[in-house]
Formats: structure tokens, C-alpha cells, sequence
């Protein structure tokens, strides 16, 4: 069955895969497997990554209207007690940007921050999204 799994590639900052790619919160990692995920969104159409955080996940289809069909579907969904948050990646829902407003653009945008005032490192997408909704989620 491990074959059959999507990779776990949900970061690629392309327009066409942003916005086929959903963000699924409010989800109990705990309790609840990437191959879970697959399951319950793959009714609504090819999966073609999945990854699965702390508290989080995101799943991303081959094309926007499966992303789409897949929010209407399950947003506000219950999974092991608790209500799913879902939308796409690309469009964040208006109540989470309360303390930083961030456009889709800033999130998906390579960015350098100082780690020391002798070093640098860059920070990926991915990292910036994580962050993001990981922030979100910690309040």
C-alpha cells in the first residue's frame, strides 16, 4: 500500500500548484495518519502529494477543481472530535491574518532572515507556509 501513498510534496511555489493545493487545520496528528488524509480526500479527485504536520496537513490535487470540490466537502468536517479548517493554500480564510497580514505572494516568497549577525540562511516556501499556518494554530 506504500507505493500507492502520494509523495510528500506540497511546497512548490508554481500558481497552477498553489492553487490546487489545500490546507487542512485543526487536525489531530496524533490520531489521525497521512495515509488517513488520502483516504478521506482522495474521493475527490488525484492526489498527487500529502504532507502532514503538527496540528496540520496539506494535500495537493493534480488540478484547482479537485482542490475546490475538496474545501466545499470537508471544511467545517468533525475527524476524532475535532472541526476541521480547511481552504486552499493560496487563499487564506480572512480571520487568519488578525495579527499578520500576508498576501498569498508574500507566503509562497523565498525570503533571507538573519540568524546571527555572522550568518544567513534562506527560508523556503514551504518553511514561510508552515510557519504561517503553524503560528495560526498556536494561539
Amino acid at each position: 500500500m506504500d507505493s500507492l501513498m502520494a509523495s510528500n510534496v506540497t511546497n512548490r511555489t508554481d500558481p497552477r500548484s498553489i492553487n490546487s493545493r489545500v490546507f487542512i487545520g485543526n487536525l489531530n496528528t496524533l490520531l489521525v495518519t497521512k495515509a488517513d488524509v488520502e483516504a478521506i480526500f482522495s474521493k475527490y479527485g488525484k492526489i498527487v502529494g500529502c504532507s502532514v504536520h503538527k496540528g496540520f496537513a496539506f494535500v495537493q490535487y493534480a488540478n484547482e477543481r479537485n482542490a475546490r470540490a475538496a474545501v466545499a466537502g470537508e471544511d467545517g468536517r468533525m475527524i476524532v472530535g475535532q472541526v476541521l479548517d480547511i481552504n486552499l493554500a493560496g487563499e487564506p480564510k480572512p480571520h487568519r491574518s488578525k495579527s499578520t497580514k500576508r498576501s498569498a505572494g508574500d507566503m509562497y516568497r523565498s525570503v533571507h532572515r538573519p540568524r546571527s549577525r555572522f550568518t544567513h540562511f534562506t527560508i523556503s516556501s514551504f518553511d514561510l507556509d508552515y510557519d504561517f499556518q503553524r503560528d495560526y494554530y498556536d494561539r
